[in-house]
């Protein structure tokens, strides 16, 4: 199977060449990032993504080189996610808990209110002792 991903990222690669482009004119023109056509055309684009956005990228590059993308996978591509392993575990370990911008200081503005109260309620009360409302 490999041998094949490896076969057809050559054909690209020879197909590109013939037509003078570079993986930055692709990039452009077809929005698939230059690291996903070079895995592509090294025949390792399975380490980097899931084999379902691989269908597709391939599918579109051979397209824009003007190669039959549809026959392309059907011939060449054993892509029924057979022998391919994925590191990725659908579980609550893969969910991560990011801090939010200022999570530390929330207790901060409370504490500053709490203090501002506190104040003007000990001027409130040394002023009306001062007038004589308090005795």
């Amino acid at each position: 199977m490999l041998d094949t991903i490896k076969k057809m990222g050559e054909m690209f690669k020879e197909r590109r060449t013939e037509r003078n482009l570079s993986l930055k004119e692709i990039e452009t023109a077809t929005s698939i990032r230059m690291t996903f056509l070079k895995a592509i055309e090294e025949g390792e684009v399975f380490n980097l993504i899931s084999p379902v956005y691989a269908q597709g990228f391939i599918k579109q590059y051979a397209q824009y080189l003007g190669l039959d993308g549809d026959r392309i996978l059907k011939e060449q591509m054993p892509l029924r996610n057979e022998g391919l392993k994925h590191e990725f575990a659908y579980g609550l370990g893969t969910l991560e808990v990011r801090p939010t911008p200022g999570q530390g200081m929330k207790w901060f503005p409370n504490f500053v209110w709490v203090g501002v109260g506190a104040v003007v309620i000990g001027a409130a009360w040394m002023f009306a002792k001062y007038l004589g409302v308090l005795t």
